[in-house]
C-alpha cells in the first residue's frame, strides 16, 4: 500500500499506523488530517476511493461521515449563543412552541445537544423521504412523547438529534442548518464540508460500504459484550429503535440521500475539512479564522451528562453536542471533544496540546464510539513530543 501525503517531523509514528491501518485492520480507503496550534503536521491518504473500486483516493477525497457531522452541527448552536441569539438554558418550546407537546415543554436547548431531551427514537420510524423534509422531522420530534423525564437521564440521539438541532437553528436564524455551516462555518475557515452536498462537489466523494476487520463488541468496551449485543439485536430495544428511527436504513450512496441535510448522520467531509473545523473551534487556522471565544469553548467541553447511556448501553460522556474522553470514546486527552461516525469517521480537538483531528474512511466497520483503526491513529499521536 503506498501511503500519500506528508508528516511534520517527529509525527511519523501516525503515518507508520496510517500504513498499518490498510496492512492490519481492514481499511480500503482512507485519509486524516492533523493540525497543531493552526498548523497543518499531517496530511495523508492512501488506497481507493471507492470502497469496491480501483481508482485512487486523490487528495480532497470526501466521504459521508455519519455522527461525526453531529460535532460539527453542534458547533451551530453554540455559535448562535455566543453572538446572543440562543439561550442555551432556555426552553425549547420558547423558539419552537410545538415541541412543547407530549410533557415536553420544560426542555431546555441544552438537553438537546447533551442527549438528555428523552427523544432518542420515534413511535413510528420515517422513511428516508420523510427524514429528509426538515418539516416532517420536526413534526416528529415535536410530537413524540419523551422515553423518560426530559434532564434526568441520558441516552444517544442517534438519528433524532437531526431534527432537534435543524429545526431549532431554522427557528432562530430562518436558515437551514446546512445552510448555516455553509455560509458561517465551511465558508469562512476554508473547510471541505457539506452538510447537503451541492451537485458540484459530487465527483470528488467516493463509494461507502462495509468492511470486515478486528471487532470487539460493536468497539463498546465498558460492559460486557453479551449486554451491548443483546441491545442491539432485540428489535424493541431503546438502542435498535434509536437507531433506526430511519427505517428502512437509507443507501448512503444514493445522491439524494447526500444532498439532504441530515445535522446525525450525512455530513460529507474530507479528513482536512474535518480536522480545520475542529482546529478553528480552538484557535486560529493558519492565522484566520477562529470560531469558539475561549468561553464558547469551555461551555462545549464541560461535562453535561456522564454515566449509563440508555441508548448505547455503556457509560458515556458528553459536553454540549460532543463527546468527552472516555473509555467508551477514548480521545487524545482529558481536554479533548470532538465526535466519532459510526464505522470509522472522528474528529475532535484537544485544547491541551492544540491538536486537531480529522479521519475519513470509505470502509464502514461495526463500531459504533471506538472504531480501531481512528484509535490507533490516536495512540500514535499520544507518542508525538510536544509542540
Amino acid at each position: 500500500m503506498d501511503v500519500n501525503g506528508t508528516v511534520a517531523e517527529g509525527f511519523e509514528p501516525v503515518r507508520d499506523a496510517f500504513a498499518r491501518n490498510f496492512e492490519a485492520l481492514g481499511d480500503r480507503g482512507a485519509a486524516v488530517t492533523v493540525y497543531r496550534d493552526g498548523h497543518k503536521v499531517v496530511d495523508l491518504w492512501g488506497g481507493t476511493k471507492d470502497v469496491d473500486g480501483t481508482a485512487p483516493w486523490e487528495h480532497g477525497t470526501a466521504q459521508i461521515v455519519r455522527s461525526a457531522t453531529k460535532g460539527v452541527a453542534a458547533a451551530v448552536l453554540l455559535l448562535l449563543h455566543q453572538r446572543g441569539e440562543l439561550d442555551l438554558d432556555a426552553p425549547v418550546g420558547e423558539v419552537w412552541p410545538e415541541y412543547k407537546a407530549a410533557g415536553k415543554e420544560r426542555t431546555l436547548v441544552r438537553h438537546l445537544l447533551a442527549h438528555r431531551a428523552g427523544v432518542p427514537a420515534l413511535d413510528r420510524p420515517l422513511t428516508v423521504a420523510e427524514a429528509a423534509d426538515p418539516d416532517l422531522g420536526a413534526a416528529a420530534v415535536a410530537a413524540q412523547a419523551p422515553a423518560w423525564e426530559p434532564g434526568s437521564a441520558h441516552g444517544y440521539h442517534a438519528q433524532t438529534y437531526s431534527w432537534l438541532v435543524a429545526e431549532v437553528v431554522r427557528r432562530v436564524s430562518g436558515r437551514s442548518v446546512g445552510e448555516w455551516i455553509a455560509e458561517e462555518i465551511a465558508g469562512p475557515v476554508g473547510a471541505k464540508l457539506w452538510l447537503g452536498l451541492p451537485d458540484r462537489e459530487a465527483a470528488r466523494v467516493g463509494r461507502v460500504g462495509k468492511v470486515e476487520g478486528p471487532d470487539a463488541a460493536n468497539g463498546l468496551r465498558t460492559r460486557p459484550k453479551r449486554a451491548v449485543s443483546d441491545a442491539y439485536a432485540d428489535p424493541d430495544s431503546l438502542t435498535r429503535r434509536a437507531f433506526g428511527a430511519i427505517s428502512p436504513a437509507p443507501d448512503e450512496n444514493d445522491p439524494v440521500y447526500r444532498s439532504a441535510a441530515l445535522a446525525a448522520s450525512n455530513g460529507i467531509a474530507t479528513a482536512d475539512g474535518l480536522a480545520r473545523f475542529y482546529a478553528s473551534l480552538i484557535g486560529a487556522v493558519d492565522g484566520g479564522t477562529r470560531l469558539f471565544t475561549p468561553g464558547t469553548l469551555e461551555l462545549a467541553r464541560a461535562e453535561q451528562s456522564a454515566g449509563p447511556d440508555r441508548v448505547l448501553v455503556v457509560g458515556t460522556r458528553f459536553g454540549l453536542g460532543y463527546m468527552l474522553h472516555g473509555s467508551a470514546s477514548p480521545l487524545l486527552s482529558g481536554t479533548s471533544f470532538g465526535h466519532p461516525g459510526r464505522g470509522g469517521a472522528l474528529g475532535f480537538a484537544d485544547p491541551g496540546s492544540g491538536i486537531a483531528f480529522g479521519y475519513v474512511t470509505n470502509g464502514f466497520r461495526k463500531s459504533v464510539t471506538a472504531d480501531p483503526r481512528a484509535q490507533a491513529l490516536v495512540r500514535a499521536l499520544r507518542g508525538v513530543p510536544a509542540g
